[in-house]
């Protein structure tokens, strides 16, 4: 099978080649097409936790093919740098795990990179074999669960995905959004810290 993911935000061509390899049987290689090198490589993370058999070949100046075999252990002798270690955990929700979003937008610098790299973060976290307990939204964070959000049928799917969203109520009113909010239940100041403290994990992107 073919994958043509050049010109695709991440995570989509990784999130993409596992669907399809997932539902392929043992032996089955996809030649995955993508533009930059740093796709290969989370290419390359996916196959090395899957213990898939991996390979990859520069065509062009914006074209990488990388093939990936279902159920082949090992990388070809062609192969990137090693990457950083990131075992997979078991299914399901982590109980301890919060994550805390207090900005539409993610990290510092550029407002318009900042807000797709938020968009793409919750599209992630939907995307995991392990997903946080509950997710906390205020300040700048609270309109993402509102109407017009671009990440408002991400934070329903975690939802259905059995993930507590929780929007700070004072937020809310603060920015007028309390009757505009589309998922998820309303909360205060002492639940929130009350849930980072108890957290064994939390999670700011």
């Amino acid at each position: 099978m073919q994958l043509d993911e050049r010109g695709k935000p991440c995570p989509l061509p990784v999130v993409e080649t596992k669907k399809a390899l997932e539902a392929a049987p043992d032996g089955e290689t996809a030649e995955v097409l993508v533009d930059n090198e740093i796709a290969v490589q989370n290419l390359q993370k996916l196959a090395d936790h899957r213990e898939w058999g991996f390979r990859w070949e520069k065509r062009s100046e914006r074209v990488y093919a990388v093939q990936i075999t279902r159920g082949e252990g090992g990388t070809g002798e062609e192969n990137l740098p090693e990457p950083e270690a990131c075992p997979l955990p078991p299914e399901g929700i982590r109980r301890g795990m919060v994550a805390v979003i207090s900005s539409g937008l993610m990290g510092q610098g550029d407002e318009k990179l900042g807000k797709i790299l938020m968009k793409s973060f919750l599209f992630a976290l939907t995307q995991q074999e392990i997903l946080p307990e509950t997710v906390l939204l205020y300040n700048g964070g609270a309109f993402l669960s509102c109407e017009g959000s671009e990440s408002l049928e991400d934070l329903k799917k975690l939802k259905e995905l059995g993930v507590e969203i929780l929007t700070c109520g004072t937020c809310l009113d603060f920015y007028g959004l309390k009757e505009k909010l589309a998922v998820g239940g309303i909360t205060n100041m002492y639940e929130i810290v009350e849930k980072q403290c108890r957290a064994a994990v939390v999670l700011c992107p």
